[in-house]
């Protein structure tokens, strides 16, 4: 037990909580907007959020944004992809929700840790700090030291940043038990510094088939629980089929207390780049900077109009296959599992001025049709762990790799293409990688050696080979013109790599690695010579392809699917 004076001591020698530096005004130049979303998940705050981020961007101000997700993982690496979409990874390594993707896509720029924080995080923070007696002994509460670390996160991304404006989405719907603290920090923000602090708040207007009316109910009821919160949103997004008409902005104003400018019409549109521009058009960017009392420095929306124009010019289709086992969710076919392979499908294409059309085969479907590949002119086989429906897989590969279809494989995609080569070419029969078959007389992959440390210890949360390493590429190859230059850093999310104890035998054989780690122990990358397009990625391409700057690897395969003759 300790003495008194020795737990004096610890106490002032402990980090303590200064609850008041946690509340204290914000710097004046920093702003805060909180997004917020009602009556249906998947309403597209995320797709807002990036929407409002840009508009201010291009009017002259830092923007940085931040996911609060109410869900209490730690972070999003260790959940499902088919129920909550694919684990978007961070140049820092940070496994986060897949919005964050939207957020560099649209503002082209690199985010780090400081733009997710999930309610896990924080009160594994708050406990951990209550452990290390940081609270000086106090009785650690939900409500003031949970929303108080809250406020903190969002503070520290816009310090760690330089921001002139943080963006907040807030995870989750308006009205669950989930996200209330959140709410609740918006409150006390607002409270503190009501001209620092904007609310805008994303609801759904339904068109009934039986009703064939657009309601607008709903919107209402979603606004009345965010009042219910203490909150009064400054603006109001209303997403629908169509667009508003004036009798239901008449209508929202009245119930919602909103002036009529205040309430933009979000109907659906056939691409999502085409938001900003739809915001722009009715003023939002206008009404938030006056809500804020800031001035317009700058209208610099001219590539984001150009390349919104390339979007409405592609004429060319060309016929794109994802073969991956992340799409089936019940009776309900979803891609969210791949959006980022699909958005860098859509970059590339565009910049080339064509129209992809991409289509999601299971690959358990396809090993009982290889065929159904004929009809396409490209194929790619994106990320994945575990051992369901490898063989449709594999495949897949094979039927690419002999017919001569373009052939992009990403990270699981790059390793079973050195499986289906080892097993047809090498003619090593049961060849696998030990994540499938630990027993496998040739482990052509397998796990890298401290991997299997962690896995012993069932390490799993932010244990892979994650975030940006750098990689060497070889000179004469198809990626080194592609790229253009002989060093690159590629994002990575990954526990398996490339035996090298049968490299000699994939090269006699025909294989290329043209890419490697820098002191060249690990393979990086893989591809063919006598191929229209057979490359292999070890890394996450798409993760860094970006409307204003498609990645040059989706750019070769586009290409090659499409008959251009590549440099």
């Amino acid at each position: 037990m300790l003495h008194k004076l020795e737990f004096g001591i610890i106490l002032r020698a402990s980090k303590s909580f200064d609850f008041a530096q946690d509340y204290r005004s914000p710097p004046k130049h920093m702003k805060y907007i909180f997004v917020s979303g009602g009556v249906i998940s998947g309403i597209g705050k995320g797709i807002a959020t990036s929407s409002i981020a840009l508009l201010l961007k291009s009017a002259g101000y830092k923007v940085t944004p931040i996911k609060m997700d109410p869900y209490l993982n730690v972070d999003a690496g260790t959940m499902n992809p088919i129920e909550h979409g694919e684990v978007f990874v961070l140049d820092d390594g940070t496994e986060t929700d897949q919005d964050l993707g939207h957020y560099e896509r649209f503002l082209n720029q690199s985010l780090d840790k400081n733009s997710i924080a999930t309610q896990g995080s924080i009160y594994l923070s708050v406990i951990q700090k209550e452990r290390n007696l940081e609270y000086d002994g106090e009785c650690v509460d939900v409500v003031t030291y949970v929303t108080a670390e809250i406020i903190k996160r969002i503070k520290e991304a816009g310090r760690a940043n330089n921001a002139d404006v943080v963006v907040i989405e807030i995870g989750g719907t308006t009205g669950e038990y989930q996200n209330i603290l959140f709410l609740e920090a918006n409150r006390m923000m607002k409270l503190k510094n009501p001209e620092d602090v904007a609310h805008v708040h994303i609801s759904y207007l339904p068109i009934p088939a039986s009703i064939g009316e657009m309601k607008s109910k709903p919107a209402q009821m979603s606004v009345r629980d965010l009042n219910a919160m203490g909150i009064q949103p400054d603006i109001l997004l209303a997403r629908s089929e169509k667009p508003l008409d004036p009798s239901r902005i008449k209508k929202l104003s009245i119930t919602t207390g909103l002036e009529p400018e205040d309430i933009i019409s979000a109907p659906d549109m056939d691409s999502i780049y085409k938001v900003p521009t739809g915001f722009e058009k009715q003023n939002l960017t206008a009404r938030l900077l006056d809500k804020l009392g800031l001035k317009r420095k700058n209208h610099d929306m001219k590539q984001w109009h150009e390349f919104v124009e390339k979007i409405n010019a592609a004429g060319e289709v060309v016929k794109i296959a994802i073969v991956g086992k992340y799409f089936t969710t019940g009776a309900f076919t979803l891609a969210d599992s791949y959006v980022s392979v699909i958005e860098a499908i859509k970059h590339a294409a565009w910049s080339q001025g064509i129209k992809p059309e991409i289509t999601w085969l299971d690959s358990g479907k396809v090993l009982d049709n290889v065929e159904v590949l004929r009809k396409f002119a490209g194929v790619i086989v994106p990320g994945g762990f575990g051992s369901r429906d490898i063989e449709g897989k594999i495949a897949t590969i094979k039927y690419a790799r002999e017919n001569k279809i373009p052939y992009f494989g990403l990270c699981y995609g790059m390793q079973l293409a050195v499986v289906e080569y080892a097993r047809n070419v090498l003619e090593l029969p049961g060849a696998h990688t030990t994540e499938v078959d630990p027993e496998t007389k040739y482990p052509v992959i397998h796990i890298m050696p401290d991997q299997e440390k962690k896995m012993l210890n069932r390490e799993y949360g932010a244990t892979m080979r994650l975030g940006a390493w750098d990689c060497s590429l070889k000179e004469n190859t198809l990626v080194r013109k592609l790229y253009g230059k002989p060093q690159i850093s590629e994002r990575h999310r990954h526990r398996f790599e490339f035996n090298n104890d049968f490299l000699g035998q994939f090269m006699k054989k025909g294989l290329i690695v043209s890419g490697t780690s820098p002191d060249g122990r690990l393979v990086e990358i893989i591809e063919l010579k006598d191929h229209p397009f057979f490359v292999g990625t070890q890394f996450h391409p798409e993760l860094k392809s970006r409307p204003l700057s498609p990645h040059p690897l989706f750019v070769g395969f586009i290409k090659a699917a499409s008959g251009i003759k590549l440099a």
